[in-house]
């Protein structure tokens, strides 16, 4: 009876086993245990890869031999794709590539340069080997996600290269979710966001936007727009650097388009000079007056009719004398061209390397009902105002170096304003023309503003000698790259994204290295402890077990 009541027993429980396992998948959950939830992702990316219509492809090319800092990046990428992947639901496979593994020298060429093509620039990795000899290997740290016959490559090695290596490597784990999704996103968008670029005001002339209109095509539909009663079609509008006042008309559609929920972006030089007059003894700058100053203070920010200095300082070219029968060429810190490399902690600017703007002004904020005001960019420790107007000239180079001029630190040159706000327009009448009933004066639905105190950071300037457009990605002077082109886009992706996948960049990764003084002092005794007590745990439970069984049969 017993041997029956047991049989039972063991296949009751056998079977309720098998009928958990078989059920196993519809009870499928994940817990996030770590303290920054590293491994959870985004609602809005999930959402996204939970409504795939098509399978999604991922190449990862950074493979092969690597170092510590690269390895850790790896693994990083591998554990978000591999969380990516529950989440489509089988939609979406991945792989890793080592672009250097070809026996044909010129095979691994040509995919190397493809690779190069479609936006995954290759990185030279250093490291030093046990016999202390340092080797260097290409590697392309990056990513081609194909999906529905479209393909796009994305760089998942980014930061700010003020930090450190480590750094660096740390910021650009805590960007792969949002540089992976944001892709996928492009590919299988069928809306395309509309942006309007306005014109009519002198702002800056569609090839003086060629970089930016390039980038804007893959993700929107952008169009020139001079008709600005239009502007309530678009999801965004871009005021890039407009040098005449706007008529009251033109302010009223702009102030009736935040009003109904439009956004905007706003890069303003308050400042006009001749700056081809500055190397032949000077130049008198003043303010511009664009007659929407009263509109943007209306949001929250005053723009300063001013100019900031700054000891980090991009680079102009400058004759000191000559050098024989040629002109003796200087490159010198020009301290109106600012480096801003502080940010805030939003997600529009959040791990970004340096923006470079030229003849940048201050702004300030005023009280403003309803709006919320974040500050975007700021100057170094080492800045100063100069009120205009006043003379600019190239003696102020030799003040460049003085510290003790440079005493206010952290001047904010962009703010995101957000929120609702009472029409600038509530206590007056319409333009002419416009009739007065259909004038809305209280906002109807939030507005999101981005002011920027530079119009030149979106400008694409030509090479005095070549002719050729230079990139505003990158500083040929210091050899820098810049993130100019990034804030933009990430500014414009934050005014249009209505799902909220741009807050995948807030995701934060600690570092917590190791005392290495302390590893050095006590690796000895860790190690010995690791390999001694599972030893003398072993012996003392054999002879536990020993003595326990004779005791047992000597009863």
């Amino acid at each position: 009876m017993r041997k029956w009541e047991d049989l039972l027993t063991f296949s009751s429980i056998a079977l309720l086993l098998i009928l958990l396992n078989i059920h196993s998948d519809k009870l499928f959950f994940r817990w996030d245990l770590t303290e920054e939830k590293r491994f959870s992702i985004n609602p809005a990316t999930e959402r996204l890869l939970s409504n795939l219509e098509g399978k999604v492809a991922i190449d990862v090319y950074l493979d092969g031999p690597l170092n510590a800092e690269f390895e850790h990046l790896k693994t990083a990428i591998q554990e978000t794709l591999e969380e990516f992947k529950v989440q489509a639901n089988g939609q979406l496979d991945f792989r890793f590539i080592d672009p250097n593994d070809f026996a044909d020298v010129r095979q691994k060429q040509q995919f190397q340069k493809s690779l190069i093509e479609k936006g995954i620039p290759q990185t030279t990795l250093y490291d030093v080997g046990a016999n202390g000899e340092q080797t260097q290997r290409l590697i392309y740290p990056g990513a081609l996600i194909t999906y529905k016959n479209k393909q796009k490559g994305v760089l998942l090695l980014k930061g700010n290269k003020a930090k450190s290596a480590q750094e660096q490597i740390n910021q650009s784990i805590e960007g792969v979710e949002f540089e992976l999704a944001s892709v996928i996103k492009d590919l299988s968008n069928t809306q395309e966001k509309r942006i309007a670029i306005v014109q009519g005001h002198d702002e800056l002339k569609p090839q003086e936007l060629q970089e930016l209109t390039g980038s804007l095509q893959e993700k929107y539909q952008i169009n020139w727009l001079t008709d600005l009663s239009q502007l309530n079609k678009y999801d965004a509008a871009i005021i890039a650097q407009p040098k005449k006042t706007f008529r009251n008309r033109d302010k009223y559609f702009i102030d009736q388009y935040l009003i109904n929920g439009g956004n905007a972006m706003f890069l303003l030089d308050k400042v006009q000079m001749n700056k081809d007059s500055i190397p032949l003894g000077g130049t008198y700058a003043f303010g511009y007056d664009l007659g929407i100053e009263d509109l943007i203070f209306r949001l929250g920010v005053r723009t300063n009719v001013d100019l900031i200095q700054d000891q980090q300082a991009g680079l102009i070219e400058v004759v000191a004398g000559n050098f024989g029968d040629k002109a003796n060429i200087k490159k010198l810190p020009w301290p109106y061209y600012t480096y801003l490399n502080t940010f805030s902690e939003h997600p529009i600017v959040r791990n970004m390397d340096v923006v470079y703007g030229k003849f940048v002004s201050s702004l300030d904020t005023v009280k403003s009902v309803g709006i919320k005001k974040t500050p975007l960019l700021f100057t170094s420790n080492y800045s100063r105002i100069r009120p205009m107007p006043n003379l600019i000239s190239l003696d102020e180079i030799k003040e460049a170096s003085n510290k003790e001029l440079f005493t206010k630190p952290h001047i904010p040159v962009a703010y995101l304003l957000e929120g609702t706000f009472k029409s600038l327009y509530a206590n007056r009448f319409p333009p002419r023309g416009i009739p007065k009933e259909s004038l809305i004066k209280n906002s109807v639905h939030p507005t999101k503003v981005i002011v920027i105190a530079d119009g030149d950071i979106v400008k694409n300037e030509f090479n005095p000698i070549t002719g050729s457009v230079e990139s505003i990605e990158f500083d040929r002077h210091r050899g820098q790259t810049l993130s100019n082109l990034e804030f933009v886009m990430n500014a414009l992706e934050y005014l249009t994204d209505q799902d909220g996948l741009i807050m995948a960049r807030n995701k934060k990764v600690t570092l917590r290295p190791l005392d290495s003084f302390k590893v050095r002092e006590e690796k000895a005794f860790w190690q010995w402890l690791n390999v001694g007590v599972p030893v003398v745990v072993t012996a003392l439970l054999g002879v536990l077990f020993v003595y326990l069984r004779r005791r047992r049969y000597e009863r």
